[in-house]
């Protein structure tokens, strides 16, 4: 179960910042958005992340496999993966913010599932351990995805920029003023965007598109991992939610008092 779970807690955060990181590069780059309305519109993602994590409190100590809602959970942000990979310049912005709430739902239900098959796993004294480990092993993920993310982001803008610029067949003094780096910041530069042809500005959002396309896709193929692992985590029955009491149940120091009873 721990191994799971830090194998789990490290791919699902890979994913998750996946999807945080480069989602105002989608609203910005992609739709044109400010920057203002950008962060407005990533914030129902945070509310689909805190209904699905407390439901997932709830429901947890009602079900006998809940091994089974943390697959569920990670299918889930790979659907909405997949949703944010299909993005282009004519997606509605109500898509994409549906897209996210999507992921907000899968990342909700995972990340609180295996912090407390975590706990529930090991004995009471390496509690404080074990929850530190997995908060860990997602800073990590987190840290990891961001890089790789990152480079592929750096790779591959390029090549698209190219490609979508070179069937406009405009005049070289125009292509010169594309930056050389292919930066996703300077492609963002209203100040830049402003000096060039519109159909030169739709072919940059469209390039932006497609590397944004690989990357979604890329983490999503690493979530298909997390996705494999939810299946080989060992379920722990829940204090109290075994015996179907939830929270009439009484607390720990008590039922392991009299189970030792018993044991006498």
């Amino acid at each position: 179960t721990f191994t799971v779970s830090m194998v789990v807690g490290f791919l699902t955060a890979f994913g998750m910042f996946g999807s945080i990181l480069f989602t105002p590069l989608v609203f910005q780059g992609v739709l044109g958005i400010s920057a203002t309305n950008s962060g407005a519109l990533i914030t129902p993602m945070m509310f689909g992340l805190l209904g699905a994590s407390t439901a997932t409190g709830f429901v947890m100590r009602r079900i006998t496999n809940y091994r089974y809602l943390g697959t569920l959970g990670v299918a889930v942000m790979i659907f909405g993966m997949w949703l944010l990979s299909q993005v282009t310049p004519g997606t509605p912005e109500w898509h994409v913010v549906a897209d996210l709430i999507v992921v907000g739902l899968g990342i909700g239900t995972t990340f609180p599932l295996y912090l407390t098959a975590v706990q529930v796993a090991l004995p009471r004294q390496f509690m404080g351990v074990a929850s530190s480990q997995i908060q860990f092993w997602r800073n990590l993920g987190g840290t990891v995805g961001s890089a790789i993310l990152g480079a592929v982001l750096a790779n591959r803008l390029p090549d698209y920029l190219t490609a979508r610029t070179a069937a406009l067949h405009l005049p070289p003094q125009v292509i010169a003023s594309l930056p050389k780096t292919g930066s996703a910041n300077a492609i963002l530069d209203p100040t830049l965007l402003a000096k060039l042809p519109a159909g030169f500005v739709q072919a940059i959002r469209f390039a932006l598109s497609d590397t944004l396309h690989d990357i979604y896709i890329f983490a999503g193929a690493i979530l298909v991992i997390a996705l494999v692992s939810t299946v080989f985590l060992k379920e722990v029955p829940l204090t109290g939610a075994a015996s179907g009491r939830g929270f009439d149940a009484p607390p720990v120091e008590v039922e392991e008092e009299e189970r030792e009873a018993v044991a006498r």
